[in-house]
């Protein structure tokens, strides 16, 4: 039987999607550096939930650095019923890529690197590199949808800049050395579990605790907030159904309906029933006024489309977040 490696699964979609992988019996090696961007005890958890309904001997669990690539080739290589990955590993968040600079390239730039270079040692045991990417890439613009086409040579941020990166490397992989590729752009994924770093995280625990929530450019932002388990579902429809050799495919998984953030402030207000104290601030350095992604290669190629409007998600995280913060 074969298995399939997951980096970052300890992340936010990584736990999620090795639940998936795990609830239809899939043999999972995840992978995971448990770095301190946010508190690791939260990984932990992660891993802890997700883990605990799985079949004996069909979770195996790595703490390893992308970065160190002797380390992850060495895995790779030791591990020869890995047939398919799915590359979630990265230094996320826009903001931090300001300040540490360095985690991005070694993790998103470097990282991404040993990933490809184990898929091409395998020498196509490996079938299928399914790896993340970020709505970042199409930098500061307005105008939407986003398409897939669209230009993404103008990053707003480092961060971006790395991801873009990856999708580069990713099309001289495939094309040098027939390797089947997907890349996926990910845009504004929330929901249980998720990171706190990321809007709907803060805003809960500032006003839950009475402090109030900062909110750039005024407010007046747009995001394609995507709930989790439709990006769990569209990673699974592209692993389901590999690149042809040599091929590097690209796809948005968003929601395809940005959403005005200060009507998301109204609804998680109502949800919470708290009155947000806001901070009007200006726009922050790297960050983009709006997301909006067109899914429609998506539904074309693998008949996936988003199901979750932001009302139903953002219940499913408050009811999440009063159960596990109480």
């Amino acid at each position: 039987m074969g298995a399939v490696l997951v980096t970052g699964a300890a992340g936010f979609i990584g736990a999620h999607l090795c639940r998936a992988l795990l609830a239809r019996g899939e043999r999972v090696i995840g992978l995971d550096n448990l770095n301190p961007y946010y508190d690791p005890a939260l990984k932990q958890a992660r891993l802890a939930a997700m883990t605990g309904d799985a079949a004996p001997g069909a979770f195996a669990f790595h703490t390893l650095d992308l970065a160190d690539h002797e380390a992850v080739l060495a895995l790779a290589a030791s591990e020869p019923a890995i047939d398919r990955v799915v590359h979630l590993g990265a230094q996320a968040g826009v903001r931090w890529s300001l300040e540490k600079p360095f985690a991005y390239t070694a993790a998103n730039v470097t990282g991404e690197l040993a990933i490809l270079e184990a898929v091409r040692r395998s020498e196509g045991r490996i079938a299928h590199l399914v790896h993340a990417s970020t709505s970042s890439v199409y930098g500061s613009r307005t105008e939407g949808p986003f398409r897939e086409i669209d230009r993404t040579d103008r990053p707003a941020s480092l961060y971006a800049a790395t991801k873009a990166a990856g999708e580069l490397m990713g099309t001289a992989y495939a094309s040098l050395y027939d390797m089947a590729l997907t890349g996926l752009r990910f845009f504004t994924v929330y929901g249980p579990w998720g990171r706190p770093d990321m809007a709907y995280w803060l805003f809960t625990q500032a006003m839950l605790e009475g402090r109030p929530i900062r909110l750039f450019n005024q407010g007046r932002m747009k995001r394609d907030f995507t709930y989790v388990d439709d990006i769990v579902a569209g990673i699974l429809a592209v692993l389901d159904n590999p690149a042809a050799p040599g091929q590097h495919r690209i796809y948005n998984l968003g929601n395809s309906r940005p959403e005005e953030l200060l009507d998301f402030v109204a609804m998680l207000e109502e949800l919470l029933g708290v009155t947000a104290r806001r901070e009007l601030l200006p726009m922050q350095a790297g960050d983009v006024p709006a997301t909006y992604a067109d899914v429609s290669a998506m539904k074309r190629d693998f008949g996936w489309e988003p199901t979750t409007d932001l009302r139903t998600g953002l219940t499913r995280f408050v009811a999440w977040w009063r159960g596990h913060f109480g």
